[in-house]
């Protein structure tokens, strides 16, 4: 793919942790020596998320609405998209791309759509849109969530394809998530050789490798208001 300019907010990781270094200098009447730490990839990504979050601010709502719009007419060019029956979505919160128009759109064509929600103890279950009138935000801070009944950890595994939120997605796959590690968990469930799309805006694809923990799951697709391509994950 071709790489889009560095948005201001990122800082390339070093080593796999990314970010600038620590500097720590002995107490007085020791050697005088500077050492300097990298951050660990945590510390990298949680300051990578405080600024894509600060830079998402920036954005207007009508600017929002507008590239929503635009990233529903991509999202449908998807060729596992259009033949799909059973699409893994979710409602978007302010200031991400917004879903809402997918949303309508793939019900509109009689798509089943799997939304993520809250289940006991904290856990996430999955539950059917059932259109906009039915999503509500059932607890504090988590995105809209629909009322139907959830249908267990596992029906992630029905999806034809799957659509992820991201703040920030490099060239190989690698996602920026909120930091909870919820859908790296879910995406353990998904079918082997179903589509992984991480839906961002075009400033957050980076052509710098963002910094990867073991558990971390790549994405294999990549959809802006602008447009959509495949990306070759990698083990590194």
């Amino acid at each position: 793919m071709s790489a889009v300019a560095q948005p201001s907010w990122h800082t390339p990781a070093e080593g796999g942790g990314g970010g600038r270094g620590r500097r720590v200098v002995d107490p007085p009447g020791t050697d005088e020596r500077t050492v300097v730490r990298r951050p660990t990839a945590a510390e990298a990504k949680d300051a990578l998320r405080r600024r894509a979050r600060t830079q998402r601010g920036h954005r207007s709502p009508r600017l929002c609405e507008e590239a929503a719009a635009r990233l529903a007419e991509v999202v449908l060019t998807i060729p596992e998209v259009g033949a799909a029956r059973c699409v893994s979505v979710y409602a978007s919160r302010p200031l991400e791309p917004g879903t809402g128009p997918v949303l309508e759109a793939l019900a509109a064509r009689g798509v089943r759509l799997l939304l993520p929600v809250l289940g006991t103890g904290l856990q996430r279950d999955w539950a059917e849109y059932a259109g906009a009138d039915d999503l509500r935000e059932r607890a504090p801070g988590r995105p809209p969530e629909p009322g139907t009944p959830p249908l267990g950890t596992d029906a992630v595994a029905d999806a034809d394809v799957v659509l992820v939120p991201a703040l920030a997605v490099d060239a190989v796959g690698t996602r920026l998530g909120q930091g909870g590690g919820w859908y790296d968990r879910v995406l353990a469930h998904v079918r082997p050789g179903v589509p992984v799309v991480a839906l961002v805006h075009v400033d957050e694809v980076l052509d710098t490798p963002l910094p990867r923990e073991p558990h971390d799951r790549p994405v294999t697709a990549v959809a802006t208001p602008e447009r959509w391509w495949r990306v070759e994950p990698t083990d590194g």
